[in-house]
Parts: C-alpha cells; structure tokens; sequence
C-alpha cells in the first residue's frame, strides 16, 4: 500500500500529521536548546513537553468534534476557550517538568509559577488548532467537490441517455406502423422481414451503452441494420452513397449517432416524394478532426438561425445535444440548405481511435 493511499484514510491522515507534527516540535526544540547550549537535563523536559502536548490535544480534537457543529461565530469562540483551557495543564507539565529535571527539584512557591510563559504556549496550541481546523475545512471541500463532481457526472450520464433513448419510440413508431400496413395488405412475407430486421437492430442498439464511443465502421455496420429496415419500406425509392475515408472509418464516435440523421433526411426527404431520394453520408480525417456529414435531394428545411424549427427534426436535436454533452465547444454541428434542394448535416469533432 503507497502512501497516498494510506494517506486518503481521514484517520490514517491524523495520526500522521499529529505523531509528525510533535515529533517535528521535539526536535526543532531540541536544535534551539542545542544553539543557545541549555544542558542535556532539558531533554527530559522536551519529551514531557511533546508527551503531554500529544495526550492533550488528542483531547482537544473531541472538543473541536463537538466545537463544529456549532454556529460559525460560537465554534471560532468555543474552540479559542478550548486551546486554551488545553494549554494550562500543558505548561503545567512543562514548568514542573522544569522545576524538577532542570532545577534539580526546587518548586515554586504559587501557583502563578507553574502557569509561567503561558501565552507562548497558547500560540503553539492555537496553532495546531489552525491547522486541524484548516486542514478539516479543506477535506470537507474536497468531498463537496467530489460529491459535486460525481452528481454531475450521474445528471450528464442520465442525460445523454434521456436524448439517446428518446430517439426509440419515434424510430419504432415508424416501423410499427409500416409492419401493420403490410399486414394490412397481406404482404406477410415482407412484414416477417421487416420484423426481423428490427429485431437485429433493436439487439445492436441495447447492447451499446449511450455513453460508449465506437468505430465509424461499426456505426455504418449498425446503420446498414436500419437501413434493411428502411430498405422494405421504400425499396428502390431510397437510393444511398457511402464515402467513408479509410482513415476516418477507424475514428471513434458515440454509438447511434447517424442514425437519427439519416431516419431525418428518410422522413423528410424520402418519405414525401413519390420517386424517392438519395442519401449521402461522407466521412473524412483532417488533421485531429473527425468530419462526418449526412446530406439529402430532399425540399430542404426552413432554418432559423441555423437552426431547425421546433416542429421538426427531433433526432435531429436530439444528436445536437448529445455533441453538446460529450464534446461541449470541441465539436460543431451545422446545418445548411443545397443548391438546387436538399439539406446537409456537418459534423466535426475530435478524432480519437483505439489503434
């Protein structure tokens, strides 16, 4: 076990810094009765001194437990009493430590004799209660701050989820109903298909977590799955062109991303025309960037401010969030309307790979 990891124990952390911390006070006394040549005799004195100082404020920490729970204004004054109400009985031990290893055994005549330098010690005192105050404060920060870290964490997890799963119904829903019109004109075999076909897709989409990132190859792969799909619906009406640059085809992108913005272009650009439509998906490495984009001959869209209307589009949205969660200001996402018609989707993000 290192000893960070020891170290990370809030306990493990105290008993360090309390038998460093006395052990240090002890020897740097130590050095100052050696410079200013005070007799070997004083050396009992400091291992009193260190001894008592480390039972007391073992002591002083419970007060400090209860000490802080209180209103900040009563747990600065209530720990200030308590340093010093610690620190009589230390310089008690240390003056009669004095007076009876150093002094050859006199003792003072009052009471006042034993209390002497007491304002030096308080300090000592007060500082080790700085410290263990400081120190305290700061732990307790760093836990806020991880807790803080770990709900966001959880709410940004929950909600690429939301966006990544919120594309489902609308996807099935289109798929439902096209399976019921062909059983509606008893085109069974064509409906057992298409059944099929969705079952493969529905697989490969809840076996890969949202959060997870894979190859564009797999990504095509998996949207070749809806395409089947797709395929039955509008067979020859959909026509489809792949330019996947070899080096960009290895680049990592979140799961399901293209998906929605193809299902986008197919119900916007596909669906409503009676000859059909062409779907373009071009992907390219330039640099550290990954550029994807996914264009239609559709009508085009209305954009307003470079962005899709409200009525329209939800997939479409909904991977604009998605790249927002992920990537926040290292990626880009643009929509533009073509000459003479259509639409194009541009993605850019950074390029990552697993080999």
């Amino acid at each position: 076990m290192t000893i960070n990891k020891l170290l990370e124990n809030q306990k493990n952390l105290f008993w360090f810094l309390q038998l460093s911390g006395w052990l240090g006070y002890g020897i740097v006394t130590w050095i100052g009765a050696k410079a200013h040549e005070v007799p070997s005799a004083y050396n009992y004195v400091i291992i009193v001194m260190v001894v008592s100082g480390f039972i007391l404020t073992l002591g002083l920490r419970y007060l400090f437990h209860f000490c802080i729970t209180l209103k900040p204004f009563i747990t600065a004054l209530s720990s200030i009493l308590s340093c010093y109400l610690v620190t009589i009985p230390w310089i008690f031990s240390k003056n009669l430590a004095i007076y009876y290893f150093y002094k050859g055994g006199w003792y003072p005549d009052s009471l006042f004799q034993y209390l002497g330098g007491i304002t030096a010690s308080f300090y000592i005192i007060l500082l080790w209660g700085g410290l263990y105050f400081g120190i305290k404060y700061y732990r307790m920060l760093q836990k806020e701050r991880e807790a803080t870290l770990k709900a966001n964490s959880i709410a940004h997890e929950a909600q690429l989820k939301m966006l990544r799963y919120q594309l489902n119904p609308h996807f099935l829903f289109n798929t439902l109903n096209a399976i019921s019109t062909l059983i509606l004109e008893t085109d069974t075999k064509r409906a057992n298909d298409m059944v099929s076909k969705l079952s493969n897709f529905l697989r490969y989409s809840l076996d890969n977590d949202p959060m997870q990132k894979i190859d564009l190859q797999k990504e095509i792969n998996a949207l070749q799955l809806y395409l089947d799909i797709e395929k039955v619906r509008f067979e020859e009406r959909l026509e489809l062109v792949f330019d996947i640059d070899d080096q960009a085809s290895v680049g990592l992108i979140p799961s399901l991303l293209l998906q929605p913005l193809v299902e986008n272009s197919i119900k916007y650009a596909v669906a409503i025309s009676e000859t059909g439509g062409r779907i373009t998906i071009r992907a390219q490495k330039k640099g550290d960037r990954l550029q994807l984009e996914v264009s239609d001959n559709g009508p085009g869209v209305e954009l307003v401010d470079g962005e899709i209307t409200a009525s329209r589009g939800v997939g479409v949205r909904n991977t604009s969030g998605r790249l927002e969660v992920l990537y926040g200001d290292k990626h880009s996402f643009k929509l533009s309307n073509l000459e003479p018609t259509g639409l194009k989707i541009e993605i850019h993000i950074p390029f990552e790979a697993d080999r």
